[in-house]
């Protein structure tokens, strides 16, 4: 009897230490949107021991038979009722809705055969993330009907040139040294994938998919100097754009100490022409599926945010995928691919101003990986566009090579 409170005691101090175990766990817990693995764990060590990572207090039911006092658990909170925001991994039935309206809009106005809508479907579906944005949490600041009234109240906007065989491109050539369009070799996209004016974006795209997305529908992925050429109004020759032989991080250097800077639509930054004035989602705070829309605006949008050629939205909406060669050889317009490169600014830039985003400029190697990668980049706020070689009887003299 005389060691009984004695040892009482000291069992009470180790549910008590066990309580304070369990509340500080719970704390430091993944939230349901962040992680759903840690939360299947908790849920399973619950199961286990009735007591341990429950995310709460734990209550002492008194002590009447002299034994040491029961602990009985709380209940686990409800799951929230989206499953998306729990399971990031999940495919969401939203997304994939929204993708094959997306599709057969596409297969409508860009004219894709039914070979090119299987492709690009297919493309799709192989993806969880792929698409507009996750329809959950993305709040998009402007409808499309709204996109196209001021568009129908601009002045007449740039239509596509007929020589690039697809609809809403454009040819891009430099006219700085005497070129005409007659002379050019290439076309670029005027808006963002999937190039129908007053859609938003494709985001959550990898390069790896945005690479297989323009040859599903006839096109390549752009160049860098061939966006940079189309966002600065002339489109400069390969061997003036490339400091080929050095390593990454020198080439950009390179490029980027004597670069011409200059924005699509003039000398002067003026983010008010752009569509740079959405917000990020509130638990925005790391990139993720679950916490983070992409809240981009519909492509063309903003009648002046365009180059001289008719490009439009190379600065805001979306960040974009090109590829960047560090050969020769790894130019896409030579049937190469090389590094991955992200171009122009994204939708928030008038608030938060990440990094530079005049046409020319080159960015470091962030998530940096080959073009075909199946693990490259992604993220809320990229997308890409296209580029479409002409044939040599349709632009400029035969054997010019690529621009």
């Amino acid at each position: 009897m005389g060691t009984r409170p004695t040892s009482l005691l000291k069992k009470l101090g180790a549910v008590l230490a066990g309580s304070l175990v369990g509340v500080w766990a719970g704390w430091w817990a993944p939230r349901p949107w962040s992680n759903a693995l840690h939360l299947d764990r908790d849920h399973a060590q619950r199961n286990r021991n009735g007591s341990r990572l429950s995310g709460g207090t734990q209550r002492l039911e008194p002590d009447t038979t002299g034994r040491a006092p029961s602990v009985e658990p709380e209940p686990p909170p409800p799951e929230p009722a989206i499953p998306e925001l729990v399971y990031p991994g999940l495919v969401s039935p939203l997304l994939s809705e929204r993708n094959e309206a997306l599709l057969g809009e596409m297969a409508d106005v860009l004219g894709l055969d039914q070979d090119q809508r299987a492709r690009v479907g297919k493309i799709f579906r192989g993806s969880r993330w792929l698409g507009q944005g996750n329809p959950i949490v993305t709040q998009h600041p402007m409808s499309r009907a709204e996109c196209r009234a001021v568009r129908a109240k601009s002045a007449p906007l740039p239509a596509g040139d007929l020589r690039c065989r697809a609809p809403s491109m454009v040819s891009i050539y430099d006219p700085t040294r005497g070129e005409t369009a007659a002379d050019a070799r290439v076309c670029i996209d005027q808006f963002e994938f999937p190039n129908i004016p007053c859609e938003y974006p494709v985001v959550w795209v990898r390069a790896s998919e945005a690479a297989q997305l323009c040859r599903a529908v006839g096109k390549r992925i752009c160049d860098a100097h061939e966006w940079e050429g189309a966002c600065a109004g002339a489109l400069r020759k390969v061997e003036e754009e490339y400091p080929f032989g050095q390593r990454r991080m020198m080439m950009e250097y390179l490029h980027n100490k004597e670069r011409e800077i200059v924005w699509a639509y003039g000398a002067t930054p003026d983010q008010a022409r752009c569509p740079t004035m959405s917000k990020k989602s509130a638990r925005c705070d790391i990139p993720g599926w679950a916490s983070c829309g992409s809240n981009t605006y519909p492509a063309g949008a903003f009648p002046q945010c365009r180059s001289a050629f008719g490009v439009f939205d190379q600065h805001g909406n979306v960040a974009e995928h090109m590829n960047l060669p560090l050969e020769p050889d790894e130019l896409a317009s030579r049937h190469g691919l090389g590094e991955t490169e992200m171009k122009g600014a994204w939708f928030i830039f008038s608030s938060y101003r990440a990094h530079p985003d005049d046409c020319r400029w080159r960015a470091p190697m962030w998530h940096a990986t080959r073009v075909g990668d199946p693990n490259s980049h992604r993220s809320y706020h990229l997308g890409f566009r296209c580029c479409r070689d002409l044939p040599e009887n349709e632009g400029g003299a035969a054997g010019t090579g690529p621009r």
